[in-house]
């Protein structure tokens, strides 16, 4: 069966766009456009990866990340940032906060799709 991918995003154009560039790979998609919803929806369907938008209102990346590691069940889960921060020291942040990757938006659709492979290797 092919990996389960949660993406947590609040705007409408990346979640379409990166939905629909990974389901054209073969992956399953299920997508949250806030991190509320996106907590719950990877306490129901435990993920095999969840790519995490780090601006998103109410709840950030960082704070949803620290709540999804705090899940023992997700624990293991890789979850990577895909994001437009992409000043100096921001890619160090994102992983301090406990992210596994990090991607830089705008994402490039011919090896995305890679890159998500990548870090579904590392996490087995």
């Amino acid at each position: 069966m092919s990996a389960l991918v949660l993406y947590i995003e609040d705007d409408d154009n990346n979640r379409v766009l990166v939905e629909r560039v990974l389901k054209a790979e073969g992956y399953r998609v299920i997508t949250a456009s806030r991190a509320e919803t996106g907590i719950a929806l990877a306490m129901e369907h435990l993920p095999d990866i969840i790519l995490m938008d780090i601006n998103m209102p109410e709840i950030d990346g960082f704070m949803a990340t620290a709540r999804l590691r705090a899940v023992a069940t997700l624990k293991d889960v890789p979850i990577v940032a895909v994001t437009a921060n992409v000043m100096k020291g921001d890619r160090e942040q994102t992983l301090a906060a406990g992210c596994d990757g990090y991607i830089p938006k705008p994402i490039d659709i011919d090896t995305f799709p890679s890159e998500i492979e990548t870090f579904l290797q590392q996490g087995k």
